[in-house]
Formats: structure tokens, C-alpha cells, sequence
């Protein structure tokens, strides 16, 4: 069985067709590290993703995995205590309720400078650096393998998953695909434990302040329909400028690296089997958008139940 893509929905997917007895090669031009996935602050937290319901369900059971793998040293999974920022007085996510048993939202006043405002809560931060590669070698555990092949269109042979991310708008010809581009800074800054995330969209960038065991990712930029690589030096200023101005110790911090994302946008998360007239099956899942990490291992499972339907292991 083939999954073309190898960011964390690519790699999630296989490791659970793997692991229930499949025999799964993941195929990508793009391998872990060089992947959208690699430049995800990665957050547990809906975000720009759709349906609701789905999106609710597939967050709840990945928030339950990730707590797990918290456990394991190696994951690069970590829960950590982090404030939803707002100016006025916040709402409650329209997700919470899904998972009010596994967090706990508490109101907190004056959180950070110029937010007077915020939702408390402890969730997984997970590390890509090393998570990415935890994957890989959970699924070579399981007999799976990833190898590096720039395909020109999805296999019609067998059973194939499309996890292409922002590329299935040329694999998979759905043009309700496109890009959000993500720019993000990585600096070291001693002492900053605390997430903090203003998710308000203004002129395409947002606040976020995400501290991994040696560095800190902030962030970051929301640009839809934008299809450059490159870091923009002034939008890379700015990032670190209103950063410092919520979390003093960030200023004149060392910047380690600047990085770009291409989070694929939809206006729904596509996870469904194409019966192909070769009889075989293609089962869908992308458009993930700025939640890929979020609804990993919900979408994993589901993945795992369509494939289920049209092979055996």
C-alpha cells in the first residue's frame, strides 16, 4: 500500500495502517523535515479547519494520543500551560465543549502587556524536529518504509492514500485546495515556558509565541492564495517585534532561523475513498489547513476504517 505525502498526516496514517498489518511505503518528493509539517509551531489547537463536527471529533481523539505520547521522552510531545489572548472578553472556542473532560479553560485577567484578557489552558506543544523523525522510525518499526519519489499524479494501482497536503490541488485536481502561507522565526530566549496565541487575523498575520526545549518558534503570518518559500525580512521584524511586546524576555533574542509553510487551506477537510476504474482505491486526506498536527491521528483512524473497507491487510 502506498501513502504519497510525508508530513504528520502522511506519516500518522501510516503508522496506523502499519501497525494494524499493512504493508505500507510512504512515497514523497518532500521528505519529514522538508515538509509544511516541519515548520508547524504545532500547537494542539483548531485551527482553519472545517467541518466542526468532524473537526471536533478528530481533535478530541488526537489530544487523547498526544497526551499519551507526553509520557515518552523521545516524542518531542510535551503539555504545557499557554493563555489564549484577547483585547475583549473571550468567547468560549467553539470547541471546547467537545473536550471539556480533557481541558480545562480558566479565565485569566491582564495575561500578557495590552491584553487586558485570556483563556488558560494546558494542552500538548509537540516539537517537530523531533517528532517527525519519532514517526519515521515508529512506522519502520512497524515494516513501513519512506522514500523520497517526486510522483507526476497519484498511483492507480492498489490502494493508495493522498495525505499531499497543499500539492493535492495538482494530484488529486481539486482546485478548492490553496495555500495559507506560514512565516515563523526560531530564537533562543532563556526562561520562556508559556505559550501564548492571539489568533486574530490582521493584514494576514497573527501572534503566537510557542517555546520548544531549545528555542522558541514565533510566529506568524496567515497569507492566503501566497505560494512563496522565502522569508520576508520585514514581515520577519514585525513578528518579533510584537512578540517581545507580550513576552519582554524575547527581545533581542538570537535568531536561530527563519522558515516558511504552506498550510493547505480547504473549505472542508477532505477524507473520503474514490473507487478508481481500475478497481483499486484512492482514499483522500488533505486540507487539513493550519491544523495538521491537531486532527493527526483522528483523521489517522478514520483513514485506517476507509481503507479497512476496500483492503485487507
Amino acid at each position: 500500500m502506498i501513502v504519497v505525502g510525508a508530513g504528520v498526516t502522511g506519516l500518522s496514517c501510516a503508522v496506523r495502517l502499519a501497525e494494524a498489518g499493512y504493508d505500507v511505503h510512504v512515497l514523497a518528493r518532500d521528505l519529514p523535515a522538508e515538509t509544511t509539517s516541519a515548520v508547524a509551531g504545532a500547537l494542539w489547537f483548531p485551527y482553519r479547519a472545517a467541518p466542526a463536527a468532524d473537526v471536533a471529533r478528530w481533535a478530541r481523539v488526537t489530544l487523547a494520543e498526544l497526551a499519551r505520547l507526553a509520557g515518552d521522552d523521545a516524542s518531542g510531545v510535551r503539555r504545557r500551560e499557554g493563555v489564549l489572548l484577547h483585547r475583549s472578553p473571550p468567547a468560549r472556542p467553539e470547541w471546547a465543549d467537545a473536550m471539556a473532560d480533557l481541558v480545562e479553560l480558566r479565565d485569566v485577567v491582564d495575561p500578557a502587556p495590552g491584553y487586558p484578557h485570556g483563556l488558560a489552558l494546558r494542552v500538548p506543544l509537540v516539537d517537530m524536529t523531533r517528532y517527525l523523525p519519532w514517526l519515521v522510525a515508529r512506522l519502520e518499526r512497524a515494516g513501513g518504509t519512506v522514500t523520497r519519489m517526486p510522483l507526476p499524479a497519484l498511483p492507480e494501482h492498489g490502494t493508495v492514500v493522498d495525505a499531499t497536503g497543499v500539492a493535492a490541488r495538482a494530484m488529486a485536481g481539486d482546485p478548492r485546495v490553496h495555500p495559507v502561507r506560514g512565516q515563523v522565526v526560531l530564537v533562543r530566549a532563556a526562561g520562556v515556558d508559556r505559550w501564548l496565541v492571539d489568533e486574530t487575523e490582521v493584514d494576514g498575520e497573527l501572534l503566537y509565541v510557542l517555546p520548544r526545549q531549545d528555542c522558541v518558534v514565533v510566529g506568524g503570518t496567515a497569507t492566503e492564495g501566497d505560494w512563496d518559500p522565502v522569508p520576508d525580512p520585514a514581515t520577519a521584524r514585525r513578528l518579533l517585534d510584537r512578540a517581545a511586546a507580550v513576552e519582554p524576555r524575547l527581545a533581542g533574542a538570537a535568531v536561530l532561523g527563519h522558515r516558511v509553510g504552506l498550510r493547505p487551506a480547504r473549505d472542508a477537510v477532505r477524507l473520503e475513498t474514490e473507487h478508481r476504474p481500475d478497481g483499486g482505491a484512492t482514499v483522500h486526506c488533505y486540507g487539513h489547513g493550519g491544523a495538521g498536527v491537531t486532527l493527526s491521528w483522528g483523521c489517522a483512524d478514520d483513514v485506517l476504517s476507509e481503507v479497512s473497507g476496500v483492503a485487507a491487510p
